[in-house]
């Protein structure tokens, strides 16, 4: 059986971090009120670890199937540029992106958590799945995070690039 490649040696080369967002950056739950609104919730930790991640020079990028203001107004504030929602195809925005900004796929960590997000894990060069992702995305995943979607996970893998990098 072919060993399979240290994350922490493919997570020194990264240089674009591509997260989906319901159930990675978020805990994937929609909270609805009455006047037909919904919230999402965002962890502040992984904010302060996308703030870094930017500090460092770690190009970030957003992907999700849905359209939603709440992720608009939380890219903002982190000051993330690459923002694609509403994406049914995420491999293709993926090859879009990396053939806009030059970037080899082998350079690239997508994180996600279900079926959706699957074609654009098997392009990069590190796939990373969040604990509580589906089981076959898990499979699927070079690293999966101890910590869950929206609870810090992506504070986790932004740690393991920033602290890879270092070394």
């Amino acid at each position: 059986m072919p060993r399979r490649p240290d994350p922490k040696t493919l997570a020194r080369h990264i240089e674009l971090l591509l997260l989906d967002v319901d159930g990675v950056l978020t805990d994937g739950g929609l909270y609805y009120f009455s006047d037909d609104g919904f919230a999402v919730r965002f962890d502040i930790r992984d904010g302060l670890g996308l703030a870094r991640a930017r500090e460092d020079g770690l190009l970030v990028g957003l992907v999700s199937g849905r359209e939603t203001p709440q992720v608009r107004r939380r890219a903002r504030e982190l000051g993330i540029n690459e923002v694609h929602l509403g994406i049914e195809n995420k491999a293709a925005v993926l090859g879009e992106m990396v053939a806009r900004r030059g970037i080899a796929l082998s350079k690239v960590c997508f994180v996600g958590d279900d079926l959706i997000d699957l074609p654009a894990m098997e392009l990069v060069g590190l796939p990373v799945a969040v604990a509580d992702a589906a089981a076959e995305v898990r499979a699927a995943a070079l690293y999966v995070t101890q910590h869950r979607g929206g609870r810090g996970a992506v504070r986790e893998i932004v740690d393991l690039i920033l602290d890879a990098r270092r070394t």
